[in-house]
Order: structure tokens, then sequence, then C-alpha cells
């Protein structure tokens, strides 16, 4: 049986580089977004047909996510694996942000993942899946105002108290936590900032099925990875 698999956040960046490593070993693949441009796009350029499935929504919206689990177990009849990657950073320092956009980022960046978890743990229990949490570096490090990096704290957080809630399920718990991507991630701050080292997506996404790859018995915790020479 094909392992099934749901990325948030899956039609650019880290999520679309996951989705198309984990196509190519074989399993299914559901991505969300909320461009309905860019989830076409990015099927297209799959060309994975029915082994593809994107899905329109908000991933901090309790009904989008309810309707994209009960959409993919509906179309695929299980569920193995999720990837919280959905997220966003703004500019600036919470000083300068405007409070509508914090909003937003917190409820993104830690009401989405906590939103997934809630929905899917009931299918992950009777598959022993894998629940992958994308963090960031910035949750293992602070900046001066830096108020991703509390959401991401945060994100770290939630990975780890889900671990201690469902471990005697059999459901593996892992963070990914890298630094500087090169990904559209960058485009609201002004882009990949400059002369930094920087990693691909595919880098990461290489990562992320590492985790979701071991062996029943085996969970990988946390990953924190940087490029070489990132101080930060």
């Amino acid at each position: 049986m094909e392992p099934v698999t749901l990325i948030t956040g899956g039609s650019t960046g880290i999520g679309a580089a996951t989705a198309r490593a984990l196509l190519k070993q074989g399993h299914r693949v559901a991505v969300t977004g909320r461009d309905v441009d860019k989830l076409a796009a990015f099927a297209a350029s799959a060309g994975a047909g029915e082994r593809l499935l994107t899905i329109t929504g908000d991933t901090s919206d309790e009904h989008d996510v309810a309707a994209a689990v009960r959409h993919v177990v509906d179309v695929w009849g299980r569920l193995d694996n999720v990837i919280a990657n959905a997220g966003f950073s703004l500019p600036g320092t919470l000083e300068s942000h405007v409070p509508e956009d914090m909003r937003a980022m917190v409820l993104t960046n830690v009401l989405g993942p906590a939103l997934l978890v809630r929905e899917t743990l009931p299918h992950l229990r009777e598959s022993k899946g894998r629940i992958v949490i994308i963090g960031s570096v910035a949750g293992v490090r602070n900046t001066p105002g830096n108020l991703y990096s509390v959401t991401k704290w945060a994100a770290h957080a939630l990975a780890e108290n889900t671990r201690l809630l469902v471990g005697k399920d059999g459901i593996g718990v892992t963070v990914v936590a890298p630094g500087v991507v090169d990904t559209p991630f960058w485009d609201k701050r002004g882009g990949t900032p400059e002369q930094a080292p920087a990693m691909t997506a595919d880098q990461i996404a290489d990562t992320i099925v590492f985790a979701v790859n071991q062996p029943a018995g085996v969970d990988i915790n946390h990953i924190t990875m940087r490029p070489t020479g990132q101080l930060g």
C-alpha cells in the first residue's frame, strides 16, 4: 500500500520540494495552500496525476484544516504522514510590525500546526504514522525583537509535547529546524540575505524524507540544519 502524506504550504519552497521527493519515492501526496494559481502550477510541474491532491485552504482556519484532512482520507482511505510546513515571517521587528500582521503570523505558525496535529491524530494512531513540524534555527536562537522566533519556539514546544502525548501510540514526531534556505520564504523580507550561505529546499526535503523513512520503533525528534558558514 502506497503511503499517504499531507503537507501544508506545499505549493512552493520546502513543501513543494518535499512533495516531489515523496512522490518520487512512491507516496501519494496531498498539498495545501492558499493560492489556487500556485497550487495549479505545482500540480502541472509535478506531473504526478492521481497520486497528487492539491487542496486550497488556510492552515490557520480549523474548518479548512478539517476539510483537507477529511478530503485526503475520503480519497485515499488512510493517512500515514503529516508535514506542518506552512509558515511565514515579517520584515523588521516586533516594534515595527502591524498588530494585524503579527496576529496572522502567530495563527499560521503556531495555531496552524496545532490544528493539523489535532485533526490528524486519529488517523495517525491507526497507521502508526509520523508528524514532521518545520521549525527554524530561529526556534533555538533568539535575535532582537524577532516575533517569528517566538512562533518557532512555540512550534518546537508543540512538537515535544505532542511527542509526549502520542509516543505510546507508535507515532513519531520530528522537528526539522533549518537555517537560511533559498526559497520564496524570503520574498516578504526583501530576499535571501546578501552574501549569506544558504541551503536549498531540496536539501531540507531530503532531511524530512530521512525522518519519515525511519523504521518502526525509531523516532528522530529534532534536527537542526545550517549551511556551512552560517554563524547564527
